[in-house]
């Protein structure tokens, strides 16, 4: 066993000396790219897909290991023009990484900080906060585009707004509002029981909706169709609140029902009680 351990520690040893400086400089690039490719799509839609090729990659192994020769065959085709494949599905954060370096600016390819569950205590003040606020601009009838970022990252919505990264509060929440307010027209993002950004561009929604709806609402139903995100607005003709989720539009909510539906997303919740209460709202 001695001489055993004794041969490990004298390769390894060998290996040691064996390294040159280029050697480590090549692994430390390797791992700054590896690094800043992780960072680049952590926190954008790419993430799902990054999963979604690695859970792919998983079922190809085991049908390859099982001998399934036509799926093998398909994945085989698949995974054969994996690196085409690869930039057509991550053009965009490829493109902004180029231009990143291009500009020098390596700060553009940033992480934000990963998402928590967080304390129950912190997401029901969310929740009562945001509720309040509201309250208050659908009395006063004040337009306003809330998004509760979900399991989807946000990243690219963030980028076409501005940082705040403020408390959520109810006096910030109607000042960001307020009609003369330079981002009262975008969308408001939280995230991590956190106002993160504000004045933020959504995708608009191509389904047939009703005409006495806005461009916030069209804007709140695509944020809904194109990630789990839970998005609220207030119109700003009637002052009525209105929740999106799952690309359908649940509308005219009272307070208790709109602070109902906060609790169940921002509290750790099972997602099928707001199914259910949707199914609830339609049925009526």
């Amino acid at each position: 066993m001695g001489d055993f351990f004794r041969s490990i520690l004298d390769g390894i040893v060998k290996l040691a000396l064996s390294v040159q400086w280029y050697d480590i400089l090549d692994i430390a690039i390797v791992a700054l790219l590896i690094y800043y490719c992780i960072k680049l799509v952590r926190q954008t839609r790419a993430f799902n897909l990054v999963k979604g090729i690695v859970f792919l990659g998983v079922i190809y192994l085991v049908v390859s290991a099982l001998n399934m020769s036509a799926t093998s065959y398909l994945f085989s085709h698949l995974f054969g023009d994996i690196v085409i494949v690869m930039i057509l599905l991550f053009q965009p954060e490829i493109r902004q990484a180029i231009e990143g370096f291009g500009r020098g600016d390596f700060r553009r390819i940033y992480l934000f900080s990963g998402r928590g569950a967080g304390e129950n205590d912190e997401s029901r003040a969310t929740a009562s906060n945001i509720a309040k606020a509201i309250a208050n601009m659908s009395e006063k009838k004040i337009g306003a585009l809330i998004v509760l970022e979900g399991k989807t990252p946000l990243g690219e919505i963030i980028k076409t707004g501005s940082r705040v990264d403020a408390s959520v509060s109810s006096p910030v929440i109607e000042n960001i509002f307020f009609p003369k307010a330079p981002l009262h027209d975008g969308a408001m993002i939280v995230r991590d029981n956190r106002i993160h950004s504000a004045g933020c561009i959504l995708p608009l929604s191509k389904a047939d909706i009703s005409k006495e709806l806005g461009t916030r609402h069209r804007a709140a139903l695509g944020m809904s169709e194109d990630s789990d995100a839970r998005v609220l607005v207030v119109s700003e003709e009637t002052g009525a609140i209105s929740f999106a989720r799952f690309g359908q539009l649940t509308r005219n909510l009272t307070l208790g029902e709109l602070l109902e539906t906060l609790n169940n997303y921002l509290l750790p919740e099972d997602a099928e009680k707001q199914k259910t209460f949707i199914r609830r709202r339609k049925s009526k």
